[in-house]
């Protein structure tokens, strides 16, 4: 009887699907509708703020130029991966993000713990020519960020909608936005992001 029944699926294709899209359905909310209610995945960890105005625009800036199809910002638990760029990565690190920017693809190195790591100068030698620093790059260099002012327009908004999504920003951090943008190029922006990434959680190097 139970063979005549697996029959009956395997022959009947209506049926199979119906049947594979349940189990999946019901795999998928097992795993992930748990995580909606531990803390460890909605909390943000000890001291994590939302962007301000000028990293909220260096991370758009980044991910308008594509760089997480080359850098991810995922450090996975594995003690090659901690022993290179520091502390496995969080849930209660990425509650400001939207979207995420984990990936996996690795042509340039995990840029999850880069916080902090170079100077601001250094930062702004690798992005306008990244083999002046690191000979062996293959990244291209993006010197237009150099000479690009920030847009002060938009940044409220931006701020506002956020605001919505749970990014609990201020009414006065809203209202001076525009000026942290004022004389600031789009470089700067993507340094004052880059520089933020992973610092909450100290790491041994």
């Amino acid at each position: 009887m139970a063979a005549n029944s697996h029959e009956k699926v395997e022959t009947n294709v209506g049926l199979l699907i119906i049947l594979i899209t349940l189990v999946v359905s019901i795999g998928g909310l097992v795993q992930i509708v748990p995580l909606f209610f531990m803390p460890a995945a909605t909390q943000p960890v000890e001291g994590l703020k939302p962007y301000d105005a000028l990293s909220l625009e260096g991370r758009d800036i980044y991910v308008r130029e594509g760089c997480y199809l080359c850098h991810s910002q995922m450090i996975r638990p594995f003690r090659a991966e901690t022993e290179r760029y520091g502390h496995y990565s969080v849930a209660g690190e990425y509650v400001y993000d939207r979207p995420f920017q984990w990936g996996s693809k690795r042509t340039g190195p995990d840029l999850h713990r880069v916080g902090g790591r170079y100077s601001n100068e250094w930062h702004r030698v690798h992005l306008i020519n990244p083999r002046d620093v690191v000979p062996e790059s293959v990244m291209p260099g993006y010197p237009w960020l150099q000479t690009t002012p920030l847009k002060t327009t938009g940044i409220q908004r931006k701020m506002e909608v956020l605001r919505t999504l749970g990014h609990p920003y201020t009414d006065e951090e809203i209202a001076k936005a525009p000026s942290m943008l004022e004389g600031k190029t789009e470089m700067d922006a993507v340094i004052a992001y880059l520089q933020g990434l992973g610092v909450h959680i100290k790491t041994r190097r």
